[in-house]
């Protein structure tokens, strides 16, 4: 009889536990299913021209300079539950500014999931001398966390609405922040507390009018402030003040 009641009391914890673990499972995929698709005009800004030729893979899309071979070159790190492609506007930009760009597709969308992936991509443009790993929100936080862990291999940070999550202070490089005046999404006492992180060598620029979401092109992000500029001239502000900081970097 106890050892009845004892395999009993087994099976209905095994049955629970699986019951639990079903819950979690469909918890998670209703989750990471719900994310901001690209926009059309970021789908548009995919296809290749006579300026920059785009390649894309199942972990990764490059944005290349026709005619150029870049020694400088930025890995992005999406926001959290971001698309990928919706970054393409901005990367695109970037790319026809004489840098080679490559932009990481994150599993479920969320960069948590895979923050060395700037190490595969760094492995497989080996023409490149100097990376910059770039990220938006959350993509932010783990492009620095990639940054804190190799050292030797980041030439320079920047952060679109984001901030460190890794004590940064001894780094050897650079870092630029960047964020709008209208954005409500990004916590900014966390990024407050952050600024102790950064390194020495650090720019801040806030985008007079910009918000959080439209340093991508995805629509509006929920509980977002209005932006008084638009998307076209958030990203255009960004990219000057990119290219001025790789610039300036590139020169030291």
């Amino acid at each position: 009889m106890e050892i009845k009641r004892k395999a009993s009391w087994i099976r209905n914890w095994l049955i629970g536990l699986a019951v639990v673990i079903v819950i979690a499972a469909g918890s998670f995929f209703w989750y990471v299913s719900d994310y901001y698709k690209a926009t059309a005009a970021a789908i548009k800004a995919l296809q290749s021209d006579g300026s920059v030729t785009i390649t894309e893979t199942d972990d990764a899309i490059t944005f290349a300079p026709n005619g150029k071979d870049p020694e400088e070159g930025v890995i992005f790190y999406p926001g959290g539950k971001v698309e990928a492609e919706a970054y393409a506007p901005l990367l695109r930009s970037l790319a026809e500014a004489d840098l080679l760009v490559v932009i990481a597709k994150m599993p479920f969308h969320l960069a948590v999931f895979d923050a060395d992936a700037a190490e595969a991509i760094m492995e497989q443009e080996v023409s490149v001398q100097d990376w910059y790993l770039a990220g938006h929100s959350l993509g932010g936080v783990m492009a620095s966390s990639f940054a804190a862990d190799h050292i030797d291999s980041v030439d320079g940070l920047i952060f679109l609405a984001s901030y460190p999550s890794n004590d940064l202070t001894d780094a050897p490089f650079s870092a630029l922040s960047i964020y709008g005046s209208e954005d409500e999404v990004l916590s900014r006492e966390s990024y407050d507390k952050a600024q102790a992180k950064l390194p020495d060598d650090y720019t801040e620029i806030v985008l007079d009018g910009g918000n959080h979401g439209q340093f991508g092109d995805y629509g509006l992000q929920e509980g977002d402030g209005t932006a008084t500029i638009s998307a076209l001239q958030q990203q255009q502000q960004t990219v000057e003040a990119i290219t001025a900081f790789i610039g300036n970097s590139h020169q030291q």
